[in-house]
């Protein structure tokens, strides 16, 4: 099967999942989703690409003995405590793959020209030559300072065809589903020219295309991973789980890497889920505390892909029983004909099967078969 889950690389700030369980709902959603297709698991996808971390490691008392990458791989480390990093592996928008794939698709498309090294007029920090943008800018983000002066400087520029939109609904994976229309219209509203290249420490060094001391702006980057991801597994048609929001900030950037060769990828919406609000005593009043981790790491995030806009927290309670109901009375083997109608939905980005109770119960089955974790039929917690 060509079509696998990721998860849109999540950005490497200062938090864990243990705080914040929602920032993983997305690379939660891409396990469900693969293994309910069978797939072998994938590595979760990290942006690592970031000022606050340049920041972070310039101000870090230990900068001289402890390298970026180093810092950079302690942080994601700890985002899993107390328990260990996944056992398919971390990947960043900086791994050699990455930045290998990156610069052989940016010579491509500077080779047919999609986009073009140019010189521009910017703001640099006067302070520190932080690239601040085009026009006068608050204070640099990098180091504070209030101060700017004009430059012109080669960059990496992106220039969208006056008929060519940004994002049409083939770049988002769902069989009939609606495509939210304030998205579409992103190809409208966007500049016409998006600068690809920026000033980091840490990124997809651009210095082979004669751009000293830049690199691939992180919202073009992490497609990228996504897309050397999906070559480690062979898949060409690698779907990219996403937030509406993330959607709208990262998408215009994307456009010219959402394509190479015959790979694709494409969006899979997902909501929020409101996490804060599901806590023991939920679990007590409806008697389900032996569904718990069911319920949190695997069906909250598949009832986000249904609900792009959200998890209600007012449906908590209802979900949470049907999922309960349903694993009480699933089979102890899944029947094979619902098992493919099931796989065959979810491969499609078809999300409605999650409410319904036949098919819950044949993938719930699944589940336990193929990894052993019990719901409350088994007597043990998932």
């Amino acid at each position: 099967m060509d079509i696998v889950y990721f998860n849109g690389p999540v950005q490497n700030a200062d938090f864990t999942f243990a705080e914040r369980p929602g920032k993983a709902v997305g690379i939660r959603m891409a396990e469900a989703l693969n293994g309910l297709l069978g797939l072998a698991p994938v590595p979760h996808l990290w942006n690592t690409v970031t000022l606050a971390g340049d920041v972070r490691h310039r101000c870090a008392a230990d900068r001289d003995t402890v390298g970026r990458e180093q810092r950079e791989a302690r942080a994601l480390a700890a985002k899993y405590a107390p328990g260990p990093v996944p056992a398919s592996g971390l990947f960043t928008d900086t791994t050699p793959a990455v930045a290998s794939l990156a610069l052989e698709m940016i010579q491509s498309l500077l080779a047919e020209g999609t986009v073009t090294v140019r010189e521009l007029p910017v703001r640099l920090c006067v302070r520190c030559g932080h690239m601040m943008g085009m026009t006068a800018a608050d204070d640099c983000r990098s180091c504070g300072n209030g101060v700017t002066r004009g430059a012109r400087r080669a960059l990496l520029v992106f220039d969208r065809a006056e008929d060519r939109p940004v994002l049409e609904r083939a770049d988002f994976h769902a069989a009939g589903a609606r495509t939210p229309v304030h998205l579409l219209n992103m190809a409208h509203n966007v500049p016409r020219q998006l600068v690809l290249s920026r000033t980091r420490d840490h990124g997809v060094c651009l210095s082979p295309l004669g751009l000293e001391g830049l690199v691939l702006d992180p919202r073009a980057g992490l497609h990228i991973a996504v897309l050397a991801a999906a070559a480690g597994h062979g898949s060409v048609q690698p779907v990219m789980t996403v937030t509406e929001n993330a959607a709208a900030n990262v998408a215009a950037y994307g456009a010219p890497f959402r394509r190479y060769g015959t790979t694709r990828l494409r969006y899979a919406l997902h909501g929020r889920v409101p996490y804060g609000v599901v806590n023991a005593r939920l679990y007590e009043v409806h008697r389900a505390e032996a569904v718990r981790g069911l319920f949190t790491d695997w069906y909250l995030p598949l009832c986000a892909a249904r609900e792009r806009s959200g998890v209600s927290a007012a449906r908590l309670p209802a979900l949470l029983k049907f999922l309960r109901r349903v694993d009480l009375a699933r089979p102890d083997r899944p029947q094979a004909e619902v098992l493919a109608d099931v796989r065959h939905r979810a491969a499609a980005g078809d999300m409605s099967w999650v409410m319904d109770a036949r098919a819950l119960a044949c993938a719930l089955a699944d589940r336990e078969n193929a990894t052993g974790l019990a719901g409350s039929k088994g007597g043990a917690r998932s």
